[in-house]
């Protein structure tokens, strides 16, 4: 089907299947809350099971199948949709296949909400744009969580990867059932669609029943310029500061960079293992050193969004010692990029990561994520089992080299009522 493309892995290991049906649009400051809200409202009730209840029934009816609306910022690509965990036909009375019924069912969803009039139920939209507001508002609530995306805010101001995935309140504020209907029509015609399946039956079966299923799909005018932009540069040959106060009891520190002309897909190992080696373990060096030998803050740890090319630093701390733990968490990167990396540093980074990646395939739902993240970049994305090869082959050198790359780009700050805090305030 025009612009629909499916992953799927055949497999006994599992006692369920899995089935996601994503999608993608860029992501956008003037879409993002209006995505976010339409499989929220789908959930409420199709044209034929117009209500939750109808629906928990239904659901129950195929042994207790769940479906949940996920919704996911993959870079600057917003990802919005289902995703549905159901009981293998081996271990079902008469080993009945619910399959078809789930796709069916999801099908129903997506296609044919329940409208009055051919327009979305204004109770229902105000209904969930009240719960997804409660969901905005409470990320103040998670100290931590609001401070990475306040940096992120402040570091990507001009880019789309600073909205939300959830949109904003404002914007959530000012959507109207008859234009989000409007929207909805126009993400199902315009939109690629990903979808992914996990389980025993063999993909030709699966997408056969897919294909019926979505033969009602509206497709016109295909967005098929769907991307992420990389900035691989800072904007400034120096880190931009904001600090905020705010009633915290713990400072929140938070350091954004881009990484750089190394970020290209085939050295997406050896940024992993860099990450892992900087901030990204309890054997890092973040973790050893600024954390537990200095004492400088309570926690300490890095990741990195290879997506978008961007890695930050994590860590709360006394506001007393900000400018230690700035200089400190500073140093330490250029202790990597002077080569100062120990074989016990490089082979507890390698085993972590490879034991990782292996894990992932005992998981559906991990999968899920691990290939829908990855298709969006490559259309034969390696397995986990074979990124963990690559993370094998990467060298102290691989390592040093991507330390090289970092170019810090943003500071912010977080810090409580009544402390002293240095240096100029961005607000």
């Amino acid at each position: 089907m025009p612009g629909v493309m499916m992953t799927s892995l055949q497999t006994d290991r599992f006692k369920t299947g899995c089935l996601s049906i994503n999608l993608l649009s860029p992501l956008s400051p003037n879409t993002a809350s209006m995505n976010a809200l339409i499989p929220f409202i789908m959930r409420r009730g199709t044209m034929t099971t117009p209500n939750m209840r109808a629906m928990a029934i239904r659901l129950e009816e195929m042994y207790g199948t769940e479906i949940v609306p996920v919704i996911r910022r993959i870079g600057e690509i917003h990802s919005t949709g289902f995703y549905a965990s159901f009981p293998d036909a081996r271990y079902l009375p008469g080993k009945e296949d619910v399959l078809p019924d789930v796709s069916n069912f999801l099908g129903e969803m997506i296609l044919a909400p329940r409208t009055r009039g051919g327009l979305f139920l204004p109770d229902i939209v105000d209904s969930e744009k009240e719960k997804l507001d409660n969901i905005i508002r409470s990320r103040i609530n998670n100290r931590q969580g609001y401070a990475l995306q306040r940096c992120i805010e402040e570091m990507c101001r001009h880019e789309a990867f600073a909205t939300m995935k959830y949109g904003s309140e404002k914007t959530l504020e000012n959507v109207h059932y008859v234009a989000l209907t409007q929207h909805y029509h126009d993400l199902l015609s315009t939109c690629p669609i990903e979808i992914f399946y996990c389980g025993s039956t063999d993909p030709e079966t699966v997408a056969d029943q897919l294909r019926t299923v979505f033969v009602t799909l509206p497709r016109r005018d295909l967005n098929t310029d769907i991307k992420t932009e990389v900035r691989m540069t800072s904007v400034e040959e120096t880190p931009r500061v904001t600090k905020e106060c705010k009633s915290v009891s713990q400072g929140k520190l938070v350091i954004g960079s881009r990484l750089g002309s190394f970020m290209e897909p085939h050295n997406i190992p050896a940024i992993r293992m860099f990450n892992d080696i900087y901030g990204g373990s309890v054997t890092s060096k973040l973790f050893e050193n600024v954390r537990e030998k200095l004492s400088l803050c309570y926690y300490a740890s890095s990741f990195v969004e290879t997506h978008k090319g961007l890695m930050f630093v994590s860590s709360g701390i006394d506001p007393k010692n900000y400018d230690s733990a700035l200089d400190e968490i500073f140093r330490q990167l250029e202790d990597i990029r002077n080569g100062n990396i120990s074989e016990d540093e490089m082979r507890a980074a390698r085993n972590g990561l490879v034991s990782s990646y292996r894990a992932l395939e005992g998981n559906q739902g991990s999968m899920e994520s691990y290939y829908l993240a990855n298709v969006l970049e490559d259309e034969a994305p390696p397995t986990p089992d074979e990124t963990a090869a690559l993370i094998e082959k990467v060298t102290k050198d691989d390592v040093v080299a991507a330390a090289n790359s970092i170019q810090w780009d943003q500071i912010y700050f977080l810090y409580g009522d009544g402390e002293e805090v240095s240096d100029v305030v961005n607000e």
